[in-house]
């Protein structure tokens, strides 16, 4: 498969998670926290580094510096996921305290402020507000992640095989 296959599947994928996270909130009702708005800002920069390389479709090593940079955008999801995740597991007397919400957040502070904020005092992010499957909905965006992040891995993958052949003198 070449660049641009990987990078339309990933693409495809980030359209899916999307779509799933639009509907929860605008059909079944479900509010999103702030570490779910990070979530879907992670998703947001995979696809974006995913049409880039679909459009740019390079051979050789390029493909590889592609994946690099979706696996460091899915590993900030995979992160913010697991953060998420973690904070839901905790008995409700362990549970950080709820900041002001993001909204405000973001018009009083800094960008930088505002995310150590929220990932490390989000105790709204530990309410369990949807479950499928015996499964908690940031559970399947983990699970999403780690999915998503084996396109950016083959792109890595087929990099290093590409630069190889070519280095190599027959």
């Amino acid at each position: 498969m070449t660049v641009r296959h990987w990078s339309l599947a990933g693409l495809a994928f980030c359209a899916l998670m999307m779509a799933v996270a639009l509907a929860l909130q605008y059909v079944a009702g479900l509010e999103p926290c702030p570490l779910c708005i990070f979530q879907r800002i992670a998703v947001i920069a995979t696809a974006l580094v995913l049409l880039i390389a679909a459009i740019h479709n390079p051979r050789g090593w390029g493909g590889g510096v592609y994946g690099l940079l979706g696996l460091a955008t899915v590993g900030s999801g995979i992160a913010l996921a697991s953060r998420h995740v973690w904070l839901q597991s905790l008995p409700a007397d362990q549970v950080p305290s709820c900041g002001p919400g993001l909204g405000y957040m973001m018009d009083v502070l800094p960008l930088w402020d505002v995310l150590l904020r929220v990932l490390s005092s989000s105790g709204e992010c530990a309410a369990v507000e949807g479950i499928w499957l015996g499964v908690t909905l940031p559970q399947w965006t983990l699970v999403g992640f780690l999915v998503l992040a084996l396109v950016p891995i083959a792109l890595i993958a087929r990099g290093f095989v590409n630069a190889r052949r070519s280095g190599r003198r027959d």
